[in-house]
């Protein structure tokens, strides 16, 4: 049955993520507390289906308030999906898109590309690298390092950033193969991505947790207490994220 090779297959990349990534998601999350604790942001990005992994830890309950996703809808594919494709290799669109979010230095970017090897997510490390930005990336070194860079100065993202951790993808991201099928399929980075997210976003929380400090960390808003407590940490927020202060009106319902 290939539904359960799928199944099987997964299981078996998270376990290699479980084996080989623990130390690179626990230094991520130092830099990212570090972050948090001194008041500033995560801020996660990613073109076309990576986006999906930047918006897993973003305003999620049980997770953390100060995580900014950087959701361009002209590099999503609800839109027109060959034209994210078109722009995400085009060099300067990162520098004119990254000023409009509310960046600052000490901040952390996490960069999520498969493949690493296109303009906008080199560019968008760049950017941060110059802004004074810990930048994280979130790719399969198994395709970027079997791929040319599609950025005018070579680069490819694991070469820029503070941090790397690997989705453990293969090449082509797809696991399965079968005879009539002539391209592997079943695609896994955005399995193995939000675990390694969803990993980082918890680690953070008990680094900040043994520093004595309280993790900024959202309620359900479905829980009868859950906007009460999440009122609280909203406020600490309001000027680095001002979409936090519809929610000061509205008490977030």
């Amino acid at each position: 049955m290939t539904a359960r090779s799928f199944m099987e297959k997964a299981e078996e990349i998270l376990a290699e993520v479980k084996k080989t990534q623990l130390e690179n998601i626990r230094k991520a999350a130092e830099i990212a507390a570090q972050s948090i604790a001194d008041g500033g942001l995560l801020h996660t990005f990613g073109t076309g289906h990576s986006h999906l992994v930047a918006a897993e830890i973003y305003l999620r309950a049980g997770g953390l308030l100060p995580v900014n996703a950087i959701l361009e809808p002209s590099l999503m594919l609800h839109e027109q999906p060959f034209k994210s494709g078109d722009l995400e290799r085009l060099p300067g669109v990162a520098e004119k898109l990254l000023p409009h979010h509310p960046i600052s230095e000490g901040d952390s970017l996490l960069i999520i590309s498969n493949s690493g090897r296109n303009a906008v997510p080199v560019e968008a490390a760049l950017f941060g690298k110059k802004m004074g930005l810990r930048i994280l990336a979130l790719t399969s070194l198994e395709h970027s390092k079997s791929v040319t860079s599609r950025h005018p100065e070579g680069y490819k993202l694991y070469q820029l950033a503070d941090v790397v951790i690997d989705n453990c993808a293969p090449a082509g991201d797809a696991i399965l193969e079968t005879e009539g099928c002539p391209v592997p399929f079943g695609a896994i980075s955005g399995i193995s991505g939000p675990f390694i997210l969803q990993a980082l976003c918890s680690e953070i929380v008990e680094i900040l947790v043994n520093r004595g400090l309280e993790p900024p960390v959202i309620a359900s808003g479905n829980l009868d207490w859950g906007a009460e407590h999440n009122e609280k940490i909203v406020k600490s927020y309001s000027d680095r994220l001002p979409w936090l202060q519809r929610y000061n009106r509205t008490g977030g319902r």
